[in-house]
């Protein structure tokens, strides 16, 4: 099922790795042309563009684009107790994970009586966008909030779909995650114009608006008040519109279409590694599935096991799109040596390690966004339960970008604190600086104080 790509006995660069690999087509600024009208909209219109575009898009006009605080509890009152305690676990397990990423303070004496303090100051407010589409998400409720919290965030709103079934509002499984969260604030609005409302803020449109603002300790005409940072998975709009918005807000990333790269060797359990292929293929049919092996025996007993699994999935016309698309295949290649160098060219967002020595193998990993280490560790588990986060870098940026993380919501602040005889000591060093840049003001800002 999977298309092959054969690259054993072939010496290629990284640029041209990565010019060969399966890859999906994401043509965010081609997709920013058809955003920008949106984001325009929400911020001259606020809330009546936004139940617009719940119409248009969603195809339901909410009643309530502020959740009413009742409905948030009604949703966790009715949840599933089972599920309840997998969410349960799912945020102690990532307080555990993220708590672990928080950056200490330091001071650091540089000259006697001269000391540069390093501060981490959390923003005050956030936006958090929560997918959904294809597929319900409260999995990313947990992995946005509690990296927010984490981090001391005062303020966590989060915005989601408003859906048919449910009378306009969020589903309920997302309302019931912001409620074991405490996550009091949040709207029915999708996609593009919720970034849009999160970096421009929106005002009130009906009476229904004022009096869930009022509720909610707003004055005035306001819904919701502009963000410091937009965080959350989407499409390509959603990614679209994060970038159209970068600058007046900050954002986590631009994050595409899902995407599992599996690193395996002729040890690995192939049903392991066709149903790891499977799992994120069941996401979209875009998703990206790609197995890099040196074993064409794995790689044939992968593709009988697909074959076999796909038709009695639930999802099997997605996983079937997914799979079979140029986004996925499997990548032949010489030795583990030529497998790490795809690997790294290719900069998945999930990487499976399955090899003899998997720990060995990871180490030598430079680009994925999260790397699962051997048969035991499925990208499900990173999904849900391990205590990562699963907000992950798409389309080969892991070269570059980070997964989310506490640093999304903290800002690194330099506090320097000099005295008389530590600034007097480098008077003149400073004023041969600043005369070399023509600057002499600087010069005299210290001078002055000794004359």
């Amino acid at each position: 099922m999977l298309q092959r790509l054969d690259l054993r006995g072939q010496s290629l660069s990284a640029a041209e790795l990565a010019s060969v690999l399966p890859r999906a087509a994401l043509d965010v600024e081609a997709a920013m042309a058809q955003i920008r009208p949106v984001i325009d909209d929400v911020r001259a219109r606020g809330a009546a563009a936004l139940r617009d575009l719940g119409e248009r898009f969603d195809g339901v006009r909410p009643e309530h684009l502020r959740v009413p605080a009742d409905a948030i509890a009604d949703a966790l009152e009715q949840l599933d107790p089972v599920v309840r305690e997998a969410l349960e676990i799912s945020i102690a397990h990532n307080r555990a994970g993220h708590t672990a990423q928080l950056p200490r303070e330091t001071s650091t004496e540089i000259v006697g009586g001269g000391v540069v303090r390093q501060r981490w100051v959390p923003v005050r407010r956030v936006g958090l966008y929560v997918p959904g589409g294809l597929a319900v998400y409260p999995s990313s409720v947990v992995m946005n909030a509690v990296a927010a919290q984490v981090a001391g965030v005062e303020q966590l709103a989060v915005a989601s779909p408003p859906q048919k079934d449910f009378d306009g509002l969020p589903h309920p499984i997302i309302l019931a995650a912001c409620a074991l969260l405490g996550v009091a604030e949040v709207y029915a609005v999708g996609g593009a114009q919720a970034v849009a409302m999160f970096a421009h803020g929106a005002g009130v449109e009906t009476g229904t608006d004022r009096a869930d603002a009022a509720a909610a300790g707003l004055d005035g005409d306001l819904l919701c008040e502009p963000v410091d940072v937009v965080t959350g998975p989407g499409n390509i709009y959603v990614a679209a519109a994060k970038r159209a918005v970068m600058g007046t807000v900050g954002i986590d990333a631009e994050a595409g279409t899902t995407e599992i790269a599996v690193l395996a060797d002729g040890t690995a359990n192939p049903v392991h590694v066709a149903v790891d292929l499977m799992s994120q293929a069941e996401h979209d049919p875009a998703a990206a599935s790609v197995l890099i092996t040196d074993s064409p025996e794995l790689a044939d007993a992968v593709d009988a096991e697909i074959a076999r699994r796909v038709p009695a999935a639930k999802h099997a016309e997605r996983m079937r799109t997914a799979l079979t698309g140029p986004q996925s295949g499997t990548v032949l290649v010489s030795d583990l040596e030529q497998a790490v160098a795809v690997a790294d060219a290719y900069g998945a967002e999930h990487l499976e390690v399955q090899t003899a020595d998997a720990a060995a193998v990871a180490a030598r990993i430079r680009n994925a966004g999260a790397i699962f280490v051997g048969p035991y560790s499925p990208v499900p588990l990173g999904d849900y339960l391990a205590g990562s986060n699963h907000v992950l870098p798409t389309g080969g940026t892991a070269r570059f970008a980070s997964g989310l993380n506490v640093t999304a919501f903290i800002k690194s602040v330099q506090e320097i604190e000099y005295g008389e005889t530590a600034l007097k000591q480098l008077a003149a060093p400073l004023t041969a600086l600043a005369t070399s840049e023509d600057l002499p003001a600087h010069a005299e800002a210290v001078n002055v104080r000794f004359e």
